[in-house]
């Protein structure tokens, strides 16, 4: 029989990946595009015919993997940085290219954010369809200006937590 420890079975919850929604909505995402491109080289082996129309669904999954991982990366703490150059410097210089990429990223996705939205409006405006299937492209490109602003929290989320570290 084996005993446990009080300390052991705390440490071991704390250890406990947490569920992350990003996690989940990019597995999706990524299975839903191996299914499309499956059955479309399927198809076409098959039958000589290419499902070109899932190209569009396969292309709008990808940028939701995209940014869904944008999202996850500020999450995880996992964002490019160039460590060659990072590493060189001291403690406060990397405080200070923290700042500085906090700033970036909060400036690029405010920007998408806002552009993307611009774009949406437009779409709906001009009644623009999609090439294949017809589609409005506003229900493509709304998402744009949505994903950006979910990974504009994430960033936020981010710093707020490693602000509170320091506190």
């Amino acid at each position: 029989m084996v005993e446990e420890h009080p300390e052991e079975a705390e440490s071991e919850a704390q250890q406990k990946p947490t569920f992350r929604i990003e996690e989940a909505i990019g597995a999706l995402a990524m299975g839903l595009i191996c299914i499309i491109s499956i059955l479309n080289v399927v198809v076409r082996y098959a039958t000589d015919v290419s499902f070109a129309f899932t190209e569009e669904y396969s292309v709008f999954l990808l940028v939701v993997v995209t940014f869904v991982g944008a999202g996850l990366a500020y999450t995880n703490n996992g964002h490019i940085a160039i460590t060659f150059f990072v590493n060189r410097f001291g403690l406060r210089g990397r405080r200070v290219l923290k700042v500085f990429s906090f700033l970036a990223s909060t400036v690029l996705f405010a920007l998408i954010v806002y552009y993307g939205a611009d774009l949406t409006i437009d779409e709906y405006l001009f009644e623009e369809t999609s090439p294949a299937l017809g589609y409005p492209t506003w229900i493509y490109t709304v998402w744009l200006p949505l994903l950006s602003a979910a990974v504009l929290f994430r960033i936020f989320q981010s710093h707020w937590n490693e602000l509170r570290k320091k506190g």
